[in-house]
């Protein structure tokens, strides 16, 4: 089957805001999964969050860490503050969990190999840490489930193919299966495991079905997907197979399809794109939702909801995908694949209204729709996610809905896995804090580094590198909530999108244009620079920066502009050759005189990895600068915001002695980056001081690669 339906009204639903809404979700903390690591052991080793589910008193959070063969347990008594509980070792890898009352019941992959698959069961008690029970499985298990009732588990036995055989095409031996598995006092059944023989169903590959996930109603009922087959099978609690059907195809207008170009361009289109879903949910007794992640020959960038006799109810079709690029979590990397890659799919009751989570993969968000009608979901909210998010569980008990996020990036010195918590309550949404919704055109956008602010809350705003084919200036409306991208400007050279550039800073000029200050990387040919760009985006003059400061020109240069009278100052971010340690320049150029200068500033002295200055602004008396290091989460410590006398800013030849500034702390940041319940974002790279002395401060997402995507924008008052 294939469908075209677009499911507006969850476009128009979020673009008309939730802020004056009675009830929303708002993040409410996070907990890096390391943390439950045993004291003396090494936190450098790589954790993860995956699969999670929670205690039947809603008490302890239970989730599957792969890399490190454990369960991790989470104490959220107080969920504003979770605490660790600890990991329990599993021998094996665990790859999914249910809870019953206070029982973990874990899968674990034991297999030697993709041809000799084995996996078991386990039964964990929650309070003692103790294993009670374990049971042997036909295979490598994916996916648990319980039933409502407590009485069974169905466990997906993918037995998942070599995908470095055969280009991983199937089918690929042995067969995967589906087993239930009972549950009686507390305990697992081992005597009573049923085996449901799943081939002979898909018409891609019958002989391979590879079941991926799978959801059990409260008849009783499990729906198993398969992914690889872009198929799905409705079982009955007796292991009687009562429906199955493909999941069919989506015909995808208005997508960026294409990686290389680093630039957010939605006019592409790709038709009868399959499915193939990864999560599924029930969401009653008769209907169910996927999230169409895809696989090699799919993934349709969105969710779905099928009667469970393979009407499809409800398609998203762009939807999804659209209202994440206006909100700035568009991974453009992936845009040649499988865009946002909605993996996970939860179902929830809060206050009475019946909700479906869509979690998306690479954009790091999830989705909340009120689902009263299963024809007609509408988006509530879009909520900030950690990296990868993999696992959701809800606790409507306790108006808790909880994520849990796989990726460990401390191999690139990114952001630790984390849980994290998000609070039902009566208050506006909190995220997005900048959105580009009410566009005429869809407009994506992310890195945003420098910034200046204009009269009438206004604020401009560029992006970086990573988007090196769409430079462009960003006029951002403050005085809405959240703050409104009201245009885009592309910055032109010759009529072409100008290319081989860095925009770190930008300021006004005075006469309706713009100074960008370019960083510049000479081993990739990208000039350090500066622009002088008129309100249409051309570049009308290009400086490069003399010969004194060439000669000792290292990789981290300009972060920020500002003007000052006729000259221009920007902030370089880190020592060049000449620089003493931990000491940079603040360099100034007339552009009346074309004279160069500098003076130097002091920053702080790190204990892990590095500080440097981010962005520079100029307001009433003093220059301010923001000033940050590269660490993320738990590990920030340095990100703040300092100000200088103006009256010191008295530029000194090239070449020669410079003096050192004084500098006065302005506002300490760290509280700031973790008043929403999140972890310390390691990139604050803007600073817009309005009339009024009102700051604005903003997060680079890195264009959402290896980054959660979110953007912090928010207002500091003097």
């Amino acid at each position: 089957m294939t469908a075209r339906l677009l499911g507006l009204t969850s476009v128009l639903a979020l673009a008309a805001g939730t802020a004056g809404a009675d009830m929303n979700f708002n993040r409410i903390a996070s907990f890096p999964v390391v943390m439950n690591m045993a004291e003396g052991e090494d936190i450098a080793r790589e954790s993860s969050a995956e699969i999670i589910d929670a205690t039947a008193d809603g008490m302890t959070l239970v989730y599957t860490d792969s890399p490190l063969g454990v369960l991790g347990m989470i104490d959220i008594t107080d969920p504003a503050n979770p605490a660790p509980k600890g990991n329990i070792a599993l021998d094996g890898e665990p790859t999914s969990v249910a809870v019953i009352g206070s029982i973990a019941f874990a899968g674990v992959n034991t297999s030697d190999s993709y041809t000799d698959p084995s996996g078991k069961m386990v039964a964990i008690d929650t309070a003692s840490g103790d294993v009670i029970g374990e049971c042997a499985l036909v295979g490598q298990p994916d996916s648990v489930a319980k039933s409502p009732d407590g009485s069974f588990l169905a466990v997906a036995i993918e037995n998942e193919r070599d995908e470095d055989l055969n280009d991983g095409i199937i089918p690929q031996m042995p067969a995967g299966s589906l087993q239930l598995v009972p549950v009686k006092r507390g305990n697992l059944d081992c005597d009573g495991i049923k085996t449901v023989d799943l081939t002979g169903l898909a018409e891609i590959a019958p002989s391979d079905p590879e079941p991926e996930y799978v959801s059990i109603n409260a008849e009783g009922e499990i729906v198993v997907t398969m992914q690889e087959n872009n198929h799905l099978v409705v079982v009955s609690k007796d292991g009687e197979v009562l429906s199955h059907f493909s999941a069919g195809a989506v015909d995808l207008e208005g997508i960026d399809a294409t990686d290389e170009r680093g630039a957010l361009i939605f006019t592409e289109s790709q038709e009868g794109r399959k499915r193939e879903p990864d999560a599924v949910t029930w969401i009653d007794d008769t209907h169910f939702a996927t999230a169409n992640e895809g696989d090699y020959e799919g993934g349709s960038r969105g969710w779905t909801i099928f009667s469970q006799d393979g009407e499809v109810v409800y398609e998203s079709g762009t939807s999804f995908e659209h209202a994440i690029v206006q909100i700035g979590h568009y991974p453009d990397k992936r845009s040649d694949a499988k865009g946002v890659e909605p993996e996970s799919v939860t179902f929830g009751t809060f206050d009475g209204t019946p909700m479906v989570f869509v979690g998306a993969e690479r954009a790091s968000v999830v989705g909340v729709y009120d689902v009263t009608d299963p024809a007609a979901p509408v988006l509530a909210q879009l909520l900030p996610s950690g990296v990868g998010p993999e696992g959701y569980v809800v606790i409507p008990q306790r108006n808790l809905l909880v994520s849990a996020n796989e990726a460990d990036l401390i191999e690139d010195g990114g952001a630790r896995a984390h849980v994290m918590l998000f609070e039902y309550q009566n208050g506006a949404a909190v995220y997005p804090h900048l959105t580009s919704a009410g566009m005429d055109e869809l407009t994506g956008w992310g890195a945003i580094s420098g910034m200046v602010a204009d009269a009438d809350g206004i604020v401009w705003a560029v992006n970086d590198s990573f988007y090196g084919f769409q430079p462009t200036i960003f006029k951002i409306d403050t005085t809405q909530t959240p703050a409104r991208i009201v245009n885009a400007i592309r910055i032109t050279r010759k009529g072409r999108p100008a290319q081989k550039l860095d925009l770190e800073g930008i300021t006004l000029d005075g006469n309706g244009g713009f100074w960008v200050a370019s960083e510049g990387r000479t081993d990739r040919v990208v000039p350090h620079a500066l622009y002088h760009v008129n309100a249409k985006g051309e570049i009308k003059k290009e400086i490069g920066l003399p010969a004194e400061l060439m000669a000792v020109e290292k990789r981290f240069g300009f972060e920020g502009i500002t003007k000052i009278g006729d000259t221009l100052r920007m902030a370089v971010q880190r020592e060049w050759k000449d620089d003493p340690k931990n000491h940079v320049k603040l360099v100034s150029y007339n552009i009346e005189t074309g004279e160069w200068g500098a003076v130097r500033y002091e920053k702080a002295q790190p204990e892990t990895g590095w500080v440097g200055l981010s962005e520079i602004t100029a307001h009433g008396d003093y220059v301010y600068v923001v000033e940050r290091d590269n660490q993320h989460d738990f590990r920030a410590v340095t990100k703040k915001i300092y100000r200088i006398p103006l009256a010191q800013m008295q530029p000194a030849p090239l070449g020669g002695d410079l003096p050192v500034v004084s500098k006065e702390l302005v506002r300490d940041l760290l509280p700031d980056l973790t008043a929403t319940g999140g972890y310390v974002l390691d990139k604050v790279e803007g600073l817009a001081i309005a009339e009024d002395g009102t700051m604005w401060v903003s997060t680079d997402n890195d264009g959402v690669d290896d980054h959660s995507g979110e953007t912090m924008f928010f207002a500091v008052k003097p």
